[in-house]
């Protein structure tokens, strides 16, 4: 009789579902050649299960981008699992006391560094924080103007530059180039954006009905978890942070190849990628600018480019939030509603010109 918690690597053809009342976590690559199963199978299995007790870990080809994949799934041999400390997370994921995708999501704050963490914790994790540092008149965000420029010489303006320059503590899994160069970037203003409608007409209110869905999930909602710090790159910035409903628009948004992970606004975890991308687009000075944005991602799901607006059932009616590029080591969350962020930051920077020296006197090759 199957009663304890359990790891399968690969469904096998026989199983047609999950024991009732046992937390399964259920390990399998969309590029499996002994055991095929297409990812519609695979969550209907899950489905026959416990709420709540059974989490599906998939890996799959992203969609193309020139002649290649930006990230591939797994062959019957699981290699993700190797990496990262996958497998052990997802053992304690099996074993731990709340859903075990919770569990998972948890882990993710290990690809942070503590300073980033910190930086994330002290500006907080739910939209109507964010007001706490506002300038506008009665912090309402109101006023004709829109931008307020932080001070160098606060504690705001050191924690979110710690942001924008902090490093993951594993590899990325993307090509990262140049990663020394990162360090000597110069940061020329960070603005802060006051938009009350924007805050309180959109970002707000999903704030709240995602609190009550994942509740109603059986969940406890957590800040932190549930919503997260990420980088957005665009030529449209002024229109994002000025737009009095919503400064996001899903349904135009995505890649430069929009197919990749699905549909949606796309953002990234750090900053570097971003610009490594191509995404931040040069100010006529040569400047660059990007987003500091507070993301609401709620449940997450592996993204795919067959989804078509619509996100996977998790459970009963509910839906998953948002979609990530891997769910052991997410780089890339895509959301499908203009109320799942809210822009809070304009940092514009520049790389150190070739030939100039650094603070310590260094010479930039």
């Amino acid at each position: 009789v199957w009663t304890g918690p359990s790891v399968l690597i690969n469904r096998h053809p026989t199983l047609y579902a999950m024991p009732k009342n046992v937390t399964v976590v259920l390990a399998q690559g969309a590029n499996d050649e002994v055991y095929p199963c297409r990812r519609p199978d695979l969550e209907a299995l899950m489905q026959t299960g416990t709420p709540n007790r059974c989490f599906l870990y998939f890996t799959a080809n992203s969609g193309r981008l020139g002649r290649g994949y930006t990230r591939e799934g797994d062959s019957h041999n699981m290699a993700s699992l190797l990496a990262y400390d996958t497998l052990p997370r997802l053992c304690d994921a099996a074993l731990g006391r709340e859903p075990p995708e919770m569990q998972l999501m948890r882990s993710w704050a290990m690809f942070r560094s503590a300073e980033r963490l910190a930086a994330e914790r002290w500006l907080g994790y739910a939209p109507h924080g964010l007001r706490k540092l506002w300038e506008s008149t009665e912090q309402k965000g109101m006023d004709d103007q829109v931008l307020f420029e932080v001070k160098q010489d606060t504690e705001e303006h050191a924690k979110v530059s710690g942001l924008f320059l902090s490093q993951p503590t594993w590899p990325r899994a993307y090509h990262d180039m140049n990663p020394a160069m990162w360090q000597h970037l110069t940061i020329y203003k960070i603005e802060r954006v006051e938009n009350g409608m924007q805050e309180d007409g959109n970002a707000e209110p999903y704030f709240r009905s995602l609190e009550r869905g994942i509740t109603n999930q059986g969940i406890n909602f957590t800040p932190g978890v549930h919503t997260t710090w990420a980088f957005h790159g665009s030529s449209a910035i002024e229109s994002i942070v000025t737009n009095p409903i919503s400064g996001f628009q899903p349904l135009m948004s995505g890649s430069r190849a929009s197919t990749v992970w699905g549909p949606g606004t796309y953002f990234a975890r750090d900053a570097k990628y971003v610009y490594d991308g191509g995404f931040c687009a040069p100010l006529p000075d040569g400047s660059k600018q990007i987003l500091l944005c507070l993301l609401m991602t709620g449940m997450v799901c592996l993204g795919d480019p067959e989804h078509k607006g619509v996100l996977p059932v998790r459970m009963g009616r509910h839906r998953y939030n948002s979609s990530v590029d891997s769910l052991a080591n997410p780089e890339i969350f895509v959301t499908q509603s203009p109320g799942a962020a809210y822009p809070a930051y304009v940092i514009t920077f520049s790389q150190m010109p070739t030939g100039t020296a650094d603070g310590d006197g260094d010479r930039w090759p």
